[in-house]
């Protein structure tokens, strides 16, 4: 797994900036993605994917314990979608 720390400090080693800013420009771009999720738009990162938000509808489920059937609220989630390039790159 790769945490944003090392992300950031790879950011500042390419670019010659400090861990400091290459953090800062890795939560800006976060925080730019997270912002457009709750105001339900979709961020495109060509050649990466696309970051979009899906409602999900009330449904019902049963709980494994009991058997009791359950209201399971409507609800919005956040989904990505790899772009071609990406999925290529996977698969080699």
């Amino acid at each position: 797994m790769t945490t944003t720390n090392e992300i950031a400090d790879k950011v500042a080693a390419e670019h010659g900036l400090t861990k400091v800013q290459g953090k800062a420009i890795v939560e800006a771009v976060i925080a730019s993605i997270a912002s457009a999720a709750v105001a339900g738009n979709e961020t495109s990162l060509p050649g990466f994917g696309k970051f979009k938000v899906k409602a999900t509808p009330e449904r019902e489920a049963r709980n494994p314990a009991t058997g009791a059937t359950i209201k399971v609220a409507a609800a919005k989630k956040l989904t990505f979608q790899p772009a071609k390039a990406l999925k290529d790159a996977l698969n080699k």
